[in-house]
Parts: structure tokens; sequence; C-alpha cells
């Protein structure tokens, strides 16, 4: 509240911060270093948010690697964010890919690629249930799911709040990330 951001904005600055301090600890060069994210954008109204179905754009988010200061990581994110929350890209992917469905199987496999060559990784913040869940009658622990990975995009992140806690998912792909 203090940096006038989101939770999510928060996290996905901790999520630079992570692959800074990764690429430090293998000796990579991090200065100016930017990696695409691939980010689902939510564009259900607040209205219709207990329908089933999913109706999410597509964004591609700069993640400020090569920022040493985490403050600036953060304003970074939370500016870019903004940006693109307000923009036209997560509603024109959104409609790109509706409309792919109609197209043959090749045509979409070769969009599929197009886009996925466009970023590094691929990340999602899912908000969960405040409460724990009951199943059985056993309280549900640690829930988890994972991002769909697509093309040759070599991690993948996911963030579930539950129970107020946060919980990360890393998938790495080892051919395209030494030691993840």
């Amino acid at each position: 509240k203090a940096m006038g951001c989101t939770i999510n904005d928060v996290l996905l600055g901790c999520v630079a911060g992570s692959l800074r301090e990764n690429l430090i600890q293998q000796g990579d060069p991090v200065d100016g270093v930017v990696i695409r994210a691939t980010v689902p954008v939510n564009l259900r109204p607040l209205s219709e948010a207990m329908n089933l179905g999913n109706r999410f754009g597509l964004v591609y988010l700069d993640l400020p690697v090569g920022e040493a200061d985490s403050v600036q990581r953060v304003k970074h994110v939370r500016q870019t964010m903004s940006k693109l929350k307000n923009g036209i890209q997560a509603y024109m992917s959104f409609g790109v890919l509706a409309i792919l469905g109609f197209f043959p199987l090749a045509l979409q496999r070769f969009a599929l690629n197009f886009f996925s060559h466009k970023a590094s990784a691929v990340m999602t913040n899912v908000p969960g249930p405040t409460k724990p869940v009951m199943m059985k009658g056993s309280k549900l622990a640690k829930p988890m799911f994972w991002v769909p990975q697509s093309g040759e995009i070599g991690i993948g992140v996911s963030i579930l709040s539950y129970d107020n806690k946060v919980e990360f998912g890393l998938i790495a792909d080892t051919a395209l990330v030494q030691n993840p």
C-alpha cells in the first residue's frame, strides 16, 4: 500500500529478484538484463467472477532482472503492469487466440510458436480462498498448480495465494535453463 502497488506487483518483483540472484550465482552478467514473461491478465468483470470458464488475455511483462534495488524493481513492475492492464494488448491477444481456434491446427501451432518465442518465461498469480478448504474432513494444506508451458519457454512460475499464505511453484526446462 505504501508503494501504491498490488500484491501481484510485489510478488513479480520478488520473482525478478530471484532470477537475478540465480543468474549472479551462475556467474552470468545481470547489468541491464530484462527477462520477458508472458503473463495472463483477467478480462472478466468482477460482476461475473463466479462464472465458469476462463477469460483472460496475455501480455508481455519485462522483468527488471538487471535492477539491483528491490524497491526499484517493484516500482518498475508496477509501472509496466499498470500500462499493460490499461492498454489493449490483453484484449487483442484474447481476440487473436479466440479467432485462431477456427483455423487449421497447423496454423494454430505456427501462431503458438510465434507468440511463445517472444518470451523466456510464463508466470501467473491465482488468488485462492483466504480460508482453508476442507475435503472429506481433512484440511487442504498446500495446494499447487503448474502454469501451462508451451513452445520453447524455459521457465514457468506459478503463484497461488491460499489461507493467507503464498505458494510459489517453479518449472524449468533443463535444456534451456542451467541448474534450475
